[in-house]
């Protein structure tokens, strides 16, 4: 199971009648890989199974940065937090745990530079949506294929956190401050400044109306390289471009 969307503090206790479930948070730096792993051992007796080390720089959705202007910090650089994670798991936990990178992979050579930093593996979001496979509708699939670089924009999220997401008439209208929100159908997040106070807008709702295609009212989340989409492919096909026979 990997986790994002905060730091997972409590999650062993949620599998706890499911032991052989790996559990492998999702971090952007080697402080919150320490934080976690620290907080399971003293509380649960277990360490994470593996780290995904996501780089807010590139990656899409809600990003691992307290704020905007956090985003880009060095110290979130794939080439910095990578070796930082590989070394703690190394030097501090001991244990041969594979760390992931993640934000920003896009083909082959993403991926054999982050072999480079000492990941065993790599998280890929973007580059799958335009396939074949992707049970999101075709209206989201076309915005990626649409979408210039100039439209992939930064907003702040109901859940308190930066996020990354094309420029559309709802993103538009938010960032203008005149958004209008459906109603909340979840009550999802601990942390949400709609269901505080309504400032804001039902990110579930959002998100969901994006899934389904709907441009001018959903929330289409996306990394910083959606902007090379420009055909729907297979699963199969993109596989044979990170590994080509």
């Amino acid at each position: 199971m990997i986790s994002g969307a905060g730091l997972p503090l409590r999650l062993p206790e949620y599998t706890k009648d499911f032991p052989d479930v790996a559990l492998v948070p999702i971090v952007s730096s080697a402080k919150a890989a320490s934080l976690i792993a620290r907080r399971w051992d003293k509380q649960y007796g277990r360490i994470p199974d593996g780290f995904v080390v996501e780089t807010p720089f590139y990656a899409g959705g809600h990003l691992g940065a307290s704020t905007i202007e956090q985003v880009y910090s060095p110290e979130l650089a794939l080439d910095v937090a990578v070796p930082e994670v590989v070394k703690y798991v190394a030097e501090e936990l001991k244990c041969d745990i594979p760390v992931i990178a993640a934000g920003g992979i896009w083909d082959r050579t993403d991926m054999l530079n982050a072999f480079e930093l000492g990941a065993k593996g790599v998280q890929v979001g973007s580059r799958f949506v335009c396939t074949e496979e992707c049970d999101a509708a075709m209206r989201f699939k076309q915005a990626y294929i649409d979408v210039t670089k100039d439209d992939i924009v930064l907003i702040n999220s109901p859940a308190g956190l930066p996020g990354r997401a094309i420029r559309n008439p709802f993103v538009s209208a938010y960032l203008e401050g005149e958004v209008e929100s459906k109603p909340c159908f979840a009550n999802c997040l601990t942390h949400c400044r709609y269901k505080k106070d309504r400032s804001t807008f039902c990110i579930a709702m959002a998100l969901v109306d994006g899934c389904l295609g709907n441009w001018e009212s959903g929330l289409f989340f996306c990394g910083t390289n959606a902007y090379k989409a420009t055909k729907i492919e297979t699963v199969e096909q993109v596989m044979r471009d990170f590994f080509p026979k």
